[in-house]
């Protein structure tokens, strides 16, 4: 084994799909918590009222459903990169104004799924993914 060559496609697509699993349930609690206030956020104070149709509904909307999108790689491609754009405005409106770092405005979780995302957006779902399987029926079909 030599350490400078890359590993072998197959466990690449394997690993790629287990990331892209464990990000999408990551995320979906995000939205979860957004949409059914759970879990609950364990923040002081009342919950605040939820509208569907506000900035953060929309981001509730996109973050569970987008994540489970993610979760069984269905569309992943478009849907990854539809949440890049979601974290890249969570970022820049909400943590950046407070602060120029990421790790002072609390906003690393944000920067890091933006780049995750952006990523699966072009490297796709990997093997173990429903955009496989349609990948593999088409490709019989013909």
């Amino acid at each position: 084994m030599n350490l400078f060559e890359p590993a072998r496609d197959r466990w690449t697509n394997i690993v790629l799909s287990v990331l892209r699993i464990v990000a999408a349930l990551v995320f979906m609690q995000h939205g979860s918590q957004k949409l059914f206030q759970f879990p609950p956020s364990g923040a002081p104070g009342p919950v605040a009222p939820f509208t569907l149709l506000s900035l953060t509904g929309v981001a509730g909307i996109l973050e569970f459903f987008g994540g489970m999108m993610l979760l069984i790689g269905l569309l992943t491609r478009p849907v990854a990169f539809i949440l890049c754009g979601e974290m890249a405005v969570a970022y820049f409106r909400t943590h950046a104004p407070r602060a120029f770092f990421p790790i002072v405005n609390r906003g690393e979780l944000a920067v890091v799924l933006c780049f995750l995302f952006l990523y699966f957006a072009f490297a796709g779902g990997g093997s173990v993914s429903v955009d496989a399987l349609i990948r593999g029926r088409r490709r019989v079909n013909r």
